[in-house]
């Protein structure tokens, strides 16, 4: 059964018990009321007086909408209500997002006296609010939590949106995209399922490209994230070089992740740990897959996560993996994540506890929210993290053998230079730049291309000065040789290699750092 369906069963139940207090807890309130107006309406209940209350329209009968008094005050309902259960039976009154439930306050004693009153003529309050309700009140009934629609719902609001347009609008779509659109759209309101369709529907079709269309309009549905960064991405984090093994294996995960895995026991693709030599583009992979994927991008802050008080990080935490299961499907990038859960000695418990909570979502959730953790001191992640089946795969990224950093130097050349470089010339900066990170690479051509800039163009500057450059910088494969090296032969035994070949030695790691100047010829 749909979450819909099994919270009519359960209120269908409690109305039919009579229970003096039933909760009902939801951010969906039409489609909580229509919930209600259907066991309500049942005809077994028909000599049943039902009545509902919201502070806009006051106190009326659920079934006719008829005005049943003028005051319209929370106060002037509840006087009616404890005057219909002490004079007649199965009485029910609907209370809508009343003020100040969440504590003891007057009004949840006033409302517990309700209860108590109206449990000596079967009669019932229901409330329907987003809030949590005090104890106190809730020991007296039941209560149940109508969440999201889940896909299955989803896809019957989305068909019935289709049949109501079609033959007004072309609508390229069939069973399957309108399957995959109700993925997509899982974590939000049946409202912002219609108002998205609606502004896919103004432009006077609907296509199939608009199935994937629909990841990036849910996500301005969302402006204030908590714990998540909305990264917006510039053209020139759209591409990576080198990482072949990686981006490969990126591919045929691109193909599970748009794939219906209705049927089957599958889960969508959870997400890779990249860990190596910084520098080498963990952090820009994270960004060309969301733009490869053409899902949004959102970083996890571990800083803002932590706060000062007991219990405030692991429910800082809750909530932003909570909302990274609302506004899949997307990228989850969480960077440097050895500096967020490192800490196993900590006497408080925090990271212990965050850490637990974090490894049940990278198993439970079935959302399509693709992590990508970057992690450069891996010595400080929990062993249990590394587990095959937290991650789908643990990649090591190492500095760029001969053919990755030619495709580097390709890049980076045509981004600052706004050419190609000649192939002997390219040969010989590939020579120059063994033991060189991405970064590296990108650092020296932006130095060629800013004075190349600040001198009117690559034709000003000294034929030698591109050769110059590069062979005079130190890069940090020669800075510190031992932690790289360090790092690398941890790669080289617990992780599959990103790039296309085997892991060699560090480059530079036991050489002597060395400056060449060439002459102009």
């Amino acid at each position: 059964m749909s979450n819909y369906a099994e919270s009519l069963a359960h209120l269908d139940s409690y109305i039919s018990a009579r229970v003096p207090v039933i909760g009902m807890r939801t951010i969906e309130q039409q489609r909580a009321l229509r919930l209600l107006r259907e066991a309500a309406t049942q005809p077994r209940r028909s000599a049943m007086p039902f009545w509902i209350y919201t502070r806009a329209t006051g106190l009326r009968d659920l079934r006719t909408n008829t005005s049943v008094q003028d005051d319209r005050s929370l106060t002037g309902a509840m006087d009616f209500a404890a005057a219909q259960f002490g004079s007649r039976q199965n009485a029910t009154i609907v209370l809508v997002d009343p003020d100040h439930l969440e504590d003891d306050t007057p009004v949840t004693r006033h409302i517990a006296e309700l209860a108590r009153l109206a449990d000596n003529t079967m009669g019932s309050i229901i409330l329907i609010t987003d809030a949590p309700i005090w104890s106190g009140l809730q020991r007296l009934g039941m209560s149940l939590h109508l969440d999201l629609p889940d896909t299955d719902e989803m896809y019957g609001t989305l068909t019935g949106f289709l049949q109501d347009h079609h033959g007004h609008i072309p609508i390229e779509w069939d069973e399957d995209d309108a399957r995959r659109a109700a993925e997509f759209l899982s974590g939000v309101t049946e409202a912002e399922c219609i108002n998205l369709m609606a502004t896919i529907a103004a432009k006077g079709s609907i296509l199939r490209a608009d199935v994937l269309g629909l990841a990036q309009a849910k996500d301005r549905i969302f402006s204030d994230l908590t714990g998540l960064e909305r990264v917006q991405l510039r053209e020139s984090d759209y591409t990576i070089g080198g990482l072949s093994s990686l981006r490969e294996w990126l591919r045929r995960k691109h193909q599970l992740m748009e794939a219906d895995l209705r049927g089957s026991e599958l889960r969508p693709p959870r997400g890779v740990l990249l860990v190596g030599v910084p520098g080498c583009g963990k952090s820009l992979s994270a960004k060309a897959i969301a733009h490869e994927w053409q899902l949004p991008l959102y970083r996890l802050d571990m800083a803002s996560i932590h706060g000062k008080y007991l219990g405030e990080s692991e429910g800082r935490f809750r909530e932003a993996l909570a909302m990274a299961d609302r506004v899949a499907p997307c990228v989850l990038w969480i960077d440097e994540i050895e500096k967020g859960l490192a800490g196993r000695d900590d006497s408080s418990g925090v990271p212990q506890r965050i850490i637990g909570q974090f490894l049940f979502w990278l198993q439970e959730s079935q959302s399509r929210a693709f992590v990508v953790a970057t992690a450069n001191d891996i010595r400080s992640l929990p062993p249990e993290l590394l587990r095959k089946g937290r991650f789908d795969e643990l990649f090591f990224v190492d500095l760029p053998d001969n053919q990755d950093r030619k495709e580097i130097i390709e890049l980076y050349y045509h981004r600052y230079l706004k050419s190609r470089p000649e192939p002997e010339q390219l040969d010989r900066l590939v020579d120059l730049s063994e033991g060189f990170a991405g970064s590296d690479i990108e650092s020296v051509l932006h130095e060629v291309g800013a004075e190349a800039h600040v001198n009117g163009g690559t034709e000003n500057l000294k034929p030698s000065f591109l050769l110059d450059t590069f062979a005079n910088t130190v890069p940090m494969s020669r800075v510190n040789p031992e932690q790289i090296e360090e790092i690398r032969a941890w790669g080289r035994e617990r992780a599959v290699p990103a790039g296309r070949a085997a892991m060699a030695t560090a480059q530079g790691g036991t050489t002597p750092s060395r400056r060449i100047v060439f002459m102009d010829d």
